[in-house]
């Protein structure tokens, strides 16, 4: 069976109201996006200028073969062990995936981490951050978090400091630098579309994948440095 090919309207009015309808869908399809940016417009910030603040979330990012990190999440926990070393931070909270036992960002991260300088002792894993929600839900809801500052690429770094606010997690984020490549320009085409899915969850707020009792990870961390 043969699909009937769309027409464009005969008439003037038939024209004008397409091209209404079209251009409404479009400023539908960036409101989510305008809201990300003004929500978002104060709380972004270098490792250079960057509060003093107890934790930091590292969200995860894709790991290559033999399990390293991805260039993306490496650039992240570069900019961790920074923040760290510069004693703008004191925990780092390293949250994604681990669906699977050959599978595992938080250890990698956590790995990762303590060949730049971070010890082993100052990192929490969250091993059930399956998505940017979900990170910041458990951070606030498991690990006890309050405050924090977020690390991730420029085009995501609002979207994770929106949700986590929701969450209640006051944010602040930090931004790091990436090739302008394939990967680059899917991530930023990809936030337009995970900026409707980030509305939904701040307005909702489901529970996330896995939620369970409280951990003192962060806690026990923060109470070892001192």
């Amino acid at each position: 069976m043969r699909m009937r090919r769309p027409r464009w309207p005969r008439t003037r009015t038939g024209q004008r109201r397409l091209v209404q309808a079209v251009m409404a869908g479009c400023v539908l399809a960036l409101l989510p996006s305008a809201w990300l940016y003004v929500s978002t417009a104060d709380r972004l910030r270098t490792t250079a200028d960057v509060p003093r603040t107890e934790v930091a979330v590292v969200f995860g990012a894709g790991l290559w073969k033999q399990g390293q990190p991805s260039p993306y999440l490496a650039h992240r926990l570069d900019a961790a062990a920074a923040l760290y070393r510069a004693g703008r931070i004191e925990v780092v909270l390293v949250t994604g995936d681990n669906s699977r036992e050959d599978y595992d960002e938080p250890d990698a991260m956590r790995a990762y981490l303590t060949e730049h300088g971070v010890p082993d002792a100052r990192i929490v894993g969250d091993y059930a951050g399956f998505d940017t929600w979900d990170s910041c839900v458990r951070a606030k809801k498991i690990f006890g978090v309050d405050r924090a500052v977020l690390i991730s690429q420029g085009f995501h770094i609002r979207r994770a400091v929106a949700l986590c606010e929701a969450a209640g997690v006051t944010s602040y984020g930090v931004g790091v630098d990436a090739v302008h490549d394939v990967t680059w320009y899917y991530g930023g085409t990809r936030e337009v579309f995970a900026a409707g899915k980030a509305v939904l969850d701040a307005v909702f707020q489901p529970d996330p994948t896995f939620l369970g009792p409280r951990e003192p990870g962060v806690a026990r961390a923060l109470a070892a440095g001192r």
